[in-house]
């Protein structure tokens, strides 16, 4: 007999269960009781999956035990040596290595905020993170630690060239003992303890303040939406939980999806994690063979290109249960590869944002095979309304701005009262995104209220592009817009008006904008356009109508 989602919620979040909720207070928000309190807690608890294989990088395994000597030696250094305490930032700039995990565990259990810096950025704009973030030290690779020299911050160098002044990663940690301890600080779910970096529509990258609690928060979500699925699928749940859980992880994990929806996951279940330097299909390809992959997490993108490899048939995938994507717009077509190509597979979509600490509302199993084009359930400690222009709740089924409560919703942004009470209000963040709800509670994207392009995963704020645009003295006027793409969902475009006299080709103009911007960002697509663009009575630019000239649609 199937049961209904309030049937399979209430027994999964029954008194005594791992997903039993209590409120906090008497705020109305809702949070899993068992969840770890703090990092910190989570770091000693996954010591106790000893001997497992925690992270895989190419030829490289580390256990849960060697992770957490590491992390807790370096916490101690990070003390000691570099005076580091509780609230202090510490930056962290690199690919995805070992050394990422090792260096954010480490700053967290020194009581201090780890700062993930985009490893994409340019010069100037890691400077910005470095600077506005007001980091104490800087933990990266070798190429990141050349771009971060000019900051004058004391730094620690991994996997490459360490600059003067710079001190290697090993020298830093040095011996590493199995009596090992935590540093001595005592710390509060409510205190900070992440800033990931997320642009804004307008001006410099806004830094989204998170707390322990989110951190906590965030492997109890996940972990609840995989449990769901297989009680709504009528399968045994004990069997679905004692099943190892090995995620190759296709996206940074600068970003919430790679830090929070896989890393700390993993951290807390005792799965294992590969790391891929980049995102590469075939060499995914091979990794699902060689380390018995049982997930997949990332963007749509990375599973539309796996299957799209001409390799793809060459390669046993028999061990890859579960696709997880989110991030960027899903295309209903995507399911329906993945089950043509990857049968009897339970392929999953999310909807989350750095300001909820990634997943808030997830579609998977036969939801998502019966409702492709929604993003599904909101979390049981999650709460979502959809709001008109002056906030008031709309009925189901009627467009306006989702909104989102809950334990995962972080504190505010960096140092940016006013960005921070335009956001959240009255406990509720305003996603931005607009939306609708149906009679069953599931969860549809309409549009994005935000001026941004999401390309592969990655968000684009079109201001910001335009801002690098309108430098170069040949453009009079600048429109960025997203240009629809199969496998990225978007790629960036621009439409020019040139100034009176000027001339500037789509080559010059992408070089130009190499040099000030991260090469995500850059249009691929640039049109000419002779006369005004067209705006609104209040100057807006009218990028419907501009999208319909120059894309037909």
């Amino acid at each position: 007999m199937s049961l209904s989602h309030a049937q399979v919620q209430a027994q999964l979040t029954a008194p005594g269960q791992l997903f039993e909720i209590e409120e906090i207070g008497d705020t109305g928000v809702r949070t899993w009781k068992h969840a770890p309190a703090t990092f910190r807690a989570l770091l000693e608890m996954s010591r106790f999956h000893g001997e497992k294989v925690f992270l895989v990088y190419e030829d490289e395994h580390i256990t849960f035990e060697e992770h957490f000597r590491r992390a807790a030696t370096l916490a101690g250094r990070l003390v000691e040596e570099y005076g580091v305490g509780k609230g202090d930032r510490v930056a962290v700039a690199m690919r995805n290595y070992p050394e990422w995990v090792v260096a954010f565990s480490a700053v967290l259990a020194a009581g201090a905020i780890a700062v993930p810096l985009n490893a994409w950025w340019t010069e100037a704009e890691l400077a910005y993170g470095v600077r506005d973030s007001g980091a104490k030290v800087l933990i990266a690779d070798g190429e990141r630690a050349v771009r971060l020299a000019s900051t004058g911050v004391p730094m620690i160098v991994t996997r490459g060239e360490v600059p003067a002044g710079a001190r290697a990663f090993d020298e830093v940690l040095g011996e590493v003992v199995a009596d090992v301890k935590l540093p001595d600080v005592e710390l509060a779910s409510d205190d900070p303890a992440t800033i990931f970096y997320t642009s804004g529509t307008t001006g410099n990258p806004k830094g989204a303040l998170g707390s322990h609690r989110n951190i906590g928060q965030s492997p109890m979500t996940v972990a609840y939406g995989l449990m769901r699925a297989v009680a709504m699928a009528g399968k045994d749940i004990g069997a679905a939980a004692g099943t190892r859980r090995i995620t190759l992880l296709t996206v940074p994990l600068f970003h919430v999806t790679g830090c929070f929806s896989a890393m700390t996951t993993t951290m807390f279940s005792g799965g294992g994690l590969v790391l891929m330097y980049k995102w590469d299909p075939e060499q995914a390809l091979r990794l699902i063979e060689r380390e018995r992959v049982t997930a997949m997490i990332g963007v749509p993108t990375n599973a539309w290109q796996l299957m799209s490899h001409p390799d793809f048939g060459k390669y046993d995938l028999s061990s890859l249960a579960t696709l997880g994507y989110g991030g960027a717009p899903a295309p209903p077509k995507l399911l329906e590869r993945i089950t043509t190509n990857l049968p009897n597979r339970a392929p999953s979509n999310g909807y989350g944002m750095t300001e909820t600490s990634a997943l808030a509302i997830g579609n998977g199993g036969a939801d998502y095979q019966a409702k492709p084009d929604s993003i599904g359930l909101p979390s049981p400690v999650v709460d979502v309304r959809v709001v008109d222009p002056m906030g008031e709740e709309l009925a189901p089924g009627e467009v306006g701005e989702l909104c989102v409560r809950g334990p995962n919703v972080i504190l505010g942004y960096w140092n940016k009262p006013e960005a921070t009470a335009q956001t959240f209000v009255g406990g509720w963040l305003h996603t931005g995104d607009l939306a609708k709800i149906d009679d069953e509670g599931f969860v549809y994207i309409v549009d994005r209220a935000k001026d941004m392009v999401i390309r592969g995963g990655e968000n684009v704020y079109c201001a910001e592009v335009e801002a690098a645009l309108f430098e170069h003295p040949a453009v009079d006027d600048a429109a960025v817009i997203g240009v629809p793409h199969d496998e990225l969902g978007e790629e960036v475009g621009a439409v020019i008006r040139l100034a009176p006299g000027r001339t500037v080709t789509e080559g010059e103009l992408q070089s130009f904008l190499a040099e000030r911007i991260a090469k995500f960002k850059i249009p691929v697509h640039v049109w000419f356009r002779e006369g005004e663009l067209p705006r609104n009575p209040g100057g807006k630019i009218l990028k419907t109508h501009l999208r319909r000239e120059v894309l037909g649609a």
